[in-house]
């Protein structure tokens, strides 16, 4: 990634030269106050002050000049009101054309003045960070906290751009109501929701939504995804991404995501009954839920890597895998044959291209929509994952067909084989590979970007001002400690290699929040996988009563985020919320062992809700920071960010499988406890490990 405070000197606005934030000089300030502060010349009080004050100026400076040109703004839009005006005395067509492009003028202006405020804000929280990570304070919390709501606040002018709404609105109320609306008397006002026309008003409406950017349910939801990508884009990204696009294709990804999640689940409900009418132990499911996540592993790494090269082929090879690995699962009752089983899994899991639907939102989604595209994926998984057993509790049917069962065992391989080739065909027919000629006029491009294309402007603040600083080998901007310079070298803005790579590139506090999402996902994994034998031992229940649970157990994913994201999240700071998820899903493990007797319905059902929807929580919180923390060379290639989480969960999901078929040697009675353990004391860990490195975490 290139450094900030070289992509700040590119992007100015040649004119407006001395009005932004001198991010040089004041990330020379924080080197000079370290050594300063070693050699005793300085006390950290002085600093804070000296820091503080120096803040103020630069804040102080950049709001002037934007009053300013708000001020002349203003004034351009008057007199165009003054001819508007007159022109409804006397019509005249050719001065009403001139009139709107006056119209448009002052809107590119307004773009370019969103763009300013925009770039201030970025180098502000970066330096910010930096000052934080470099004294060990947390002066941010400290420096917002303080100017944020105080009346004389000049902060809050940066941040929430206090004025321009009033500049917006006028541009976007005129050119509105002069578009030809064919005698219509509707204004803006009277249909909020009516699209407008122009692509200046579109442009602006971007900018500021991206600029007031805040967290929400969807930007919440979104982060579940973990797609990462750079703060401030090559100008040429947005159009690039705009000729890649394809509605239909990123379709086809989230239904392919959908499916696949349905494919994963669907069996947990019967999987015991299956292994044990093949001649297996009823926690042999373990192994065969397990399997798929098994082959996943794998999988993950060349789906990722194939898809450096197509999209299209490798969806094509993964739903032809898992129509044969399920054609297989279903056949394998017929065959009598666990191993038949055991491999139908393992093809599944082959076939699963989860990493390639995520990179195709990364890729070839346009910036502008690639919030809603995200929270899209999360949402297919989620609703996959609740169908997933809800459609196995429907399928309590037996018969056959020229000797081949169809019965609760083996049509969830049936029903799966004939979806993935419906999706096959569909696939084949509809989806459009995008052109990998613009992807690399993109990288050539976007290395001399030029500011003055409108795309660039319509790019607005993609982080919230409160950031936890990360304990990074590198700055977040890109620059190595070690030397001053403002462009980072070469190799530290190409995508990683291998794994081994990408693991050296992670931070102490990294590997703190992949730990944890190792922990959510093993105990997520634990409660799923063994609740059909763990229900049918000590409540007796029926599929379809176990389809019922894991199925509500889903649907509690999309409003658990609607709450956190839209309320929750606003009253708490992302560590706070980090923390307390993390000892509620404590308290959910250590509720469900099996210590008091009788075990009853209620505690096991209410243990499982605590814990699973805490892990929902704890998911979005924790990878919402994980994407602020991780080197910015895996938001490419690929070992990227999202292969890594991706595969810490699967291999959590492995092992808890694991454990299952392990435990089960113990007896069915002892099969609760004996899995809980693991998930507690590794719960425990987590725990420990973020209390150790909560400085360095936030």
């Amino acid at each position: 990634m290139v450094a900030f405070g070289k992509k700040l000197k590119e992007r100015q606005i040649q004119e407006w030269r001395g009005y932004y934030i001198n991010y040089k000089l004041m990330k020379k300030k924080v080197k000079q106050y370290a050594h300063q502060i070693e050699s005793g010349s300085l006390d950290r009080r002085h600093v804070l002050k000296d820091f503080s004050r120096m803040l103020d100026n630069q804040i102080e400076t950049i709001v002037l000049f934007l009053l300013e040109q708000e001020g002349l703004l203003a004034s351009r839009i008057a007199r165009l009101g003054e001819q508007r005006d007159s022109l409804e005395q006397q019509p005249d067509i050719s001065k009403i054309a001139e009139l709107r492009e006056g119209y448009r003028a002052a809107g590119q202006d307004l773009l370019k003045l969103l763009f300013f405020i925009e770039m201030n804000a970025i180098g502000l929280r970066k330096i910010l960070k930096k000052f934080d990570k470099r004294f060990g304070y947390r002066f941010t919390d400290y420096y917002v906290k303080t100017r944020a709501n105080h009346p004389y606040s000049q902060l809050q002018q940066v941040f929430k751009h206090v004025g321009l709404g009033a500049v917006v609105g006028a541009v976007s109320r005129n050119l509105a109501d002069l578009q030809e609306r064919q005698g219509s008397y509707l204004s803006i006002y009277d249909q909020p929701a009516l699209p407008l026309q122009d692509p200046v008003i579109d442009s602006i409406k971007t900018a500021v939504s991206r600029l007031t950017h805040s967290t929400n349910f969807l930007h919440f939801l979104a982060q579940h995804a973990f797609i990462m990508q750079e703060e401030l884009p090559a100008p040429t990204e947005e159009h690039a991404d705009d000729q890649r696009y394809h509605f239909m294709s990123l379709l086809l990804n989230l239904v392919n995501t959908f499916l696949y999640m349905v494919n994963t689940y669907i069996i947990v409900p019967t999987a015991d009954d299956y292994s044990t009418s093949l001649g297996a132990a009823a926690t042999v499911c373990g192994v065969v839920i397990g399997a798929m996540a098994v082959a996943q592993v794998f999988s993950s790494v060349y789906f990722s890597a194939w898809s450096n090269k197509s999209y299209f082929k490798p969806l094509v090879f993964s739903s032809i895998v898992l129509f044969v690995g399920n054609i297989m699962y279903a056949l394998a009752y017929d065959l009598n044959s666990i191993a038949v089983l055991l491999i139908g899994r393992l093809l599944c899991g082959f076939g699963s291209a989860r990493a390639v639907n995520r990179r195709y939102i990364s890729d070839c989604v346009p910036l502008k929509i690639r919030m809603q595209a995200s929270a899209g994926f999360v949402s297919a998984s989620a609703l996959g994952m609740a169908c997933g057993p809800a459609l196995a509790g429907l399928l309590q049917i037996n018969f056959k067909i020229y000797g081949i069962t169809f019965n609760q065992n083996t049509l969830p391989g049936w029903v799966m084989g004939v979806a993935w080739l419906i999706y096959l065909v569909w696939l084949w027919i509809s989806f459009k590979e995008p052109s990998r000629e613009i992807e690399e006029q993109q990288i050539t491009r976007g290395k001399n970007a030029d500011l003055v294309g409108n795309d660039a402007l319509e790019k607005g603040l993609a982080q919230p001002l409160l950031l936890g600083s990360g304990d990074n080998q590198q700055d977040e901007d890109g620059d190595e400690e070690c030397d001053g310079s403002e462009e980072a070298p070469e190799k530290s803005r190409r995508p990683v290699t291998s794994i081994a790579s990408a693991y050296r590139l992670l931070t102490p506090s990294v590997k703190v929040q992949l730990l944890i999402y190792f922990m959510l996902k093993y105990a997520m994994e634990i409660l799923l996988s063994e609740s059909s034998v763990v229900t049918t031992y000590y409540f007796g229940w029926s599929t379809s009563s176990v389809a019922i649970f894991l199925a509500c157990l889903g649907l509690t994913v999309l409003p658990v985020n609607i709450v956190v994201g839209s309320y929750i999240s606003n009253m708490f700071e992302e560590r706070q919320l980090l923390l307390a998820s993390e000892i509620m899903v404590c308290l959910g493990i250590l509720l469900s062992f099996h210590i008091i007797y009788p075990y009853t319905v209620p505690q096991y059902v209410c243990s499982g809700l605590v814990m699973f929807v805490s892990a929902e929580v704890l998911e979005g919180v924790n990878l919402s920071l994980l994407s602020r923390v991780m080197s910015s060379r895996l938001s490419r290639g690929t070992y990227n960010g999202g292969l890594l989480s991706t595969e810490a969960g699967t291999i959590a999901r492995v092992i808890a499988d694991a454990t299952i078929t392990v435990a089960g040697y113990f007896g069915e009675s002892r099969l609760l406890n004996i899995t809980l353990l693991p998930s507690l004391l590794i719960c425990i860990a987590s725990i420990v490990a973020t209390c150790c490195t909560y400085n360095s975490l936030y």
